[in-house]
């Protein structure tokens, strides 16, 4: 019998390639973002200063990488066709955008020296660039696993014929 879908007759003969990061990789993700994160933790723990300006320093850092973490979702989600309202979109890129120019903003204006305004600065940025790729780290090994899945699957069902 034809294959309704115009498909080879081994179709379900042949192999599905699916790409896996390595170990190697997995390591240096997970090990950057946990090196950015202590980087900061350091950086914002002894923070001189007033316990507030501290207190608003790290809502800042917090804030920025949850809506980095939603960012990166979002993009991700609606990479081949859009999923999400227009309006969600509004709301994931002005979080993300809020978190960043409210953060700039108050370590611009701190009252610190210029070269520990620089570590805050770089190991922020550091630990922003880090959630991005972790996130994409996460996101292709839950794909990974949801192709096995399905190649498990059409071997079951080609098996079952």
């Amino acid at each position: 019998m034809r294959s309704v879908f115009n498909q080879p007759e081994n179709f379900m003969q042949t192999p599905i390639a699916i790409r896996k990061d390595t170990n190697a990789w997995k390591l240096q993700v997970w090990v950057s973002f946990g090196l950015a994160a202590t980087l900061c933790g350091t950086g914002l723990a002894y923070l001189p200063g007033e316990d507030i300006h501290r207190a608003f320093m790290v809502m800042g850092y917090v804030f920025c990488l949850s809506t980095a973490f939603a960012l990166a979702k979002y993009i991700r989600d609606n990479e081949q066709r859009r999923v999400d309202t227009p309006m969600w979109g509004l709301v994931v890129w002005g979080g993300f955008s809020l978190a960043m120019a409210l953060t700039g903003w108050g370590l611009w204006r701190m009252d610190v020296n210029p070269t520990y305004k620089a570590f805050l600065g770089v190991s922020w940025l550091f630990l922003i660039s880090s959630v991005f790729t972790l996130a994409k780290t996460l996101r292709d090994a839950q794909d990974v696993l949801i192709a096995e899945a399905r190649r498990d699957g059409m071997r079951a069902a080609r098996d079952n014929e």
